[in-house]
């Protein structure tokens, strides 16, 4: 999705805390999936402001960036750092769902608040009497995509219709 509304990204840097990431976040086919793409994935570990600010700024250096922001405790907690950074240095970011409203261009990401039900349906099974072992490992069924206009508009890119049918919201 980066690809279509970013055409020219040729290299995407995935910023992440490894001391709060997930194991499971770090071994996504993350590279794999952006070479299938013609786009280079680096995973980048930052632990603070300042090395937010160095690993964007060390990417912009050369045409055909982006970011990508994991999703983990750390990029929420930061992410006015890593959208400021993002924004300064003219690179297009994809991170989790909070990321547009607060300037990021865009985000899909399953929907929390179904998540929660689930987590919740699960709950009161368990509580009923199910035993945890005999119950089925569920993956989110509810994704969303949010894309920030105006984010576009700064980074001088045009949102393509298609794109903008598929977004369940579009910030303006």
């Amino acid at each position: 999705m980066l690809k279509e509304i970013a055409p020219t990204v040729t290299r995407v840097v995935a910023i992440f805390n490894p001391d709060t990431a997930p194991p499971v976040l770090l071994n996504l086919p993350i590279e794999a999936a952006g070479s299938s793409l013609g786009m280079t994935v680096s995973l980048v570990p930052v632990r603070d402001d300042s090395a937010i600010e160095e690993a964007i700024a060390a990417h912009a250096s050369e045409p055909g960036g982006a970011i990508m922001s994991l999703p983990e405790p750390f990029s929420n907690t930061h992410r006015h750092a890593i959208i400021a950074a993002a924004a300064r240095h003219k690179l297009p970011l994809i991170g989790p769902s909070v990321f547009p409203g607060d300037g990021g261009l865009m985000s899909y990401w399953f929907d929390a608040v179904e998540l929660h039900a689930e987590a919740a349906s699960y709950i009161d099974r368990i509580l009923r009497g199910a035993s945890p072992a005999d119950l089925p490992v569920q993956q989110p069924t509810k994704y969303s995509l949010v894309i920030n206009l105006k984010t576009a508009k700064a980074l001088g890119l045009t949102v393509p219709p298609s794109m903008l049918d598929l977004a369940d919201e579009v910030i303006e």
